[in-house]
């Protein structure tokens, strides 16, 4: 069963001879990636205006199962994709050890997650991956809309995170990017969690007394934090990296998002402050009927969900 499974995720001659190529892979061109981003951007500002045009913004479009069934989708196919580039990498250790010797770059296998040897090209068996990742990216995009026909909410960080995340995905691809391997592990690993538990609450399962998907948002930021040092540290000690410039890119990208997260979380920790106050001054008839309702609903104050 082991062995079957490694040939599906990490030896079939469809992934080993992979090669990222403007001319073989849907999706590879610039031209492609603008029209994407551009066409998502204006369908979700289209959509919102539209909404909010002819009808009130308390008034939900029900989606019946759909969200549930989108959140299943995308924790399976990060799930496959976790199990699929880990077996691919141990793969690549395996067959390019004898290479490691000759650059000099790099000695252990930790090092190769973080800084790929100078001249590495986009093709074999972590790229296949790498790819299949871009295009699950794609797939993501239908979240905005679900949460603008369900709470007629459309925010700046939203939309540009999830652009920007499609365009870092790419230039992983096009310019052999060191990090990408650790870094679709950490976000494949939280993709399957987070819409696990997304998939779990839509089907009518209790929620989490935390705010789940906002504390798993924060540890990803976190380790991304601190590889990206470790890329950073190698680059120098090592003779160099392949694709630092699309890392320093992605870095920049990746700062601006950290610095609208950090804005959201301390929005939403004053928000959850404020409404405890609040329960606070209440008279003790209130919290009584407070205390009754929450229990009754699974904590579901406490779960303010990040999109």
């Amino acid at each position: 069963m082991m062995q079957s499974l490694k040939y599906w995720l990490a030896e079939h001659p469809s992934i080993v001879n992979f090669r990222w190529s403007h001319t073989q892979s849907f999706g590879s061109t610039w031209s492609f990636l603008f029209a994407a981003i551009a066409v998502y951007i204006v369908a979700v500002i289209t959509l919102h205006s539209f909404l909010s045009l002819i009808l009130s913004k308390s008034r939900r479009i029900p989606l019946g199962p759909i969200p549930a069934i989108h959140s299943l989708c995308v924790s399976l196919i990060s799930a496959a994709i976790f199990v699929g580039i880990l077996y691919s990498a141990a793969a690549e250790i395996r067959d390019t050890r004898w290479f490691w010797r000759r650059t000099k770059t790099i000695s252990t296998p930790f090092q190769w997650f973080l800084c790929f040897p100078l001249g590495t090209r986009p093709s074999g068996r972590v790229f296949f991956w790498s790819y299949v990742f871009y295009l699950s990216r794609f797939l993501h995009l239908f979240r905005t809309f679900f949460t603008i026909l369900r709470h007629r909410k459309l925010t700046f960080f939203h939309l540009f995170n999830q652009s920007i995340l499609l365009w870092m995905s790419f230039l992983w691809l096009e310019f052999s990017q060191s990090f990408q391997v650790l870094a679709i592990l950490l976000a494949t690993l939280l993709y399957s969690v987070v819409y696990g538990y997304r998939f779990w609450t839509a089907i009518g399962l209790p929620s989490a007394c935390f705010p789940f998907v906002v504390n798993c948002q924060v540890v990803l930021l976190a380790c991304n934090l601190i590889s990206h040092f470790g890329v950073l540290f190698l680059h120098f000690l090592k003779g160099g990296c392949n694709g630092m410039g699309a890392w320093g890119f992605n870095s920049v990208l990746n700062g601006v998002i950290l610095i609208l997260f950090l804005n959201f979380y301390v929005k939403m920790h004053l928000r959850k402050k404020n409404v405890e106050d609040i329960d606070g001054n209440s008279n003790s008839t209130s919290s009584s009927s407070s205390s009754s309702s929450s229990s009754a609903h699974g904590c579901s104050r406490s779960d303010i969900k990040f999109d």
